[in-house]
């Protein structure tokens, strides 16, 4: 009785004016992202019609696990989130693999990590200080993930260094990358269960000062796996049209792949992290953009390197370039050193992009 109660009371609202903009605007840019994938206009405008659409279906994704919040915690939903989040990445890099972009793919990967570390992290920390001041990110979440963040890059980073020293593993770099890659997966199977777990007693202190959720979990769930869908689609056409606007636009494969691609893959981080932080959810914000570079590092990275040789694409190992592994290195060891209190501002956000555009600049020549 009290559930149809509750059902009823939000049901005139389910889709405010808002939601429905967002729905018809994804629609159309996917559309737009179509037609110019087969239509004659010229090598930029396919490439940026489908960067529009990514970024719109990201919207659409943000809106989603907002009415997903309450009803799984901060944790299953961050993790929930950055898994669909992460697929049209997981699509673009094995397009690329396919086409023989290999170093793109390092660079996107490294990429990713630094972009939601530096960029979209700082852009959370910035919008949600100047609005709301200091935040808190729940100090024993936030230290136990940036453990997790500095263990599963350090390991990532290992076969680079084996190669770079002239060690006798340096001979065996596929099969090396691809033990490596294996213990990286089961290390996150092992950890899946504690990052999902909800809060003491079911609840989070942020839940208790948020809104009843507007949509009903079939509606959220259905819209969140049909963008996350469609973002993957729409990844293919992204990919397709990468190489013509690089050399259009005279952007190196190095910046493409660290900057462009990480950017346009992990649109739907920026666009939820930014969201829950304007809207003082600090604990969700954090956990939706720390858990995607938490599973590029365990997931992504891995499952293309197992996956490029499943598929006898352009073999992907890793070892990256040592700029990548220094870049790399320097953002964990950073966000875990800022967020290890627990607490966040805008000062710190403005730092963390001022280091993200250094870090881009560096790539632009190569």
């Amino acid at each position: 009785m009290g559930e149809t109660t509750a059902t009823a009371s939000v049901s005139p609202r389910t889709l405010i004016r808002s939601d429905l903009v967002v729905l018809a605007a994804s629609a159309v840019a996917v559309v737009l992202a179509g037609v110019t994938r087969f239509a004659p206009v010229g090598r930029v405008v396919p490439f940026v019609c489908s960067a529009l659409a990514v970024t719109l279906l990201a919207s659409l994704v943000g809106r989603s696990v907002e009415q997903l919040g309450d009803r799984f915690g901060p944790g299953a939903t961050g993790a929930l989130q950055s898994a669909l989040g992460n697929l049209p990445e997981l699509f673009i890099a094995l397009f690329a693999l396919r086409a023989g972009l290999v170093g793109v793919v390092r660079a996107a990967l490294v990429g990713s990590i630094l972009a939601n570390l530096l960029l979209v992290l700082g852009m959370c920390f910035l919008v949600g200080g100047l609005k709301h001041g200091t935040q808190k990110l729940d100090s024993q979440r936030a230290r136990q993930t940036s453990v997790l963040m500095v263990l599963s890059v350090g390991a990532m980073v290992i076969p680079s260094i084996a190669h770079y020293v002239h060690t006798p593993a340096s001979q065996h770099e596929r099969a090396f990358s691809l033990i490596t890659s294996v213990v990286l997966v089961l290390l996150f199977l092992v950890i899946l269960p504690a990052s999902v777990r909800r809060g003491p007693g079911g609840q989070d202190a942020e839940a208790l000062h948020q809104e009843a959720p507007r949509w009903p979990l079939w509606l959220a769930v259905a819209l969140l796996t049909g963008a996350a869908v469609l973002a993957a689609f729409v990844s293919d056409w992204f990919v397709v049209a990468l190489e013509p606007a690089m050399k259009a636009m005279g952007i190196s494969e190095a910046f493409a792949g660290l900057v462009v691609v990480a950017i346009a893959g992990n649109a739907i981080e920026n666009v939820v992290g930014i969201q829950m932080a304007a809207a003082n959810r600090s604990e969700y914000a954090f956990s939706v953009v720390i858990n995607s570079p938490l599973q590029i590092a365990l997931v992504l990275a891995p499952l293309l390197v197992i996956l490029s040789q499943v598929f006898g694409f352009a073999t992907l190992t890793l070892v990256f370039s040592p700029m990548l592994i220094i870049c790399l290195v320097t953002a964990v060891i950073i966000t875990a050193f800022i967020t290890a209190d627990g607490e966040s501002d805008w000062v710190e956000g403005a730092a963390l992009i001022a280091l993200y555009a250094v870090i881009a600049t560096v790539f632009w020549w190569g």
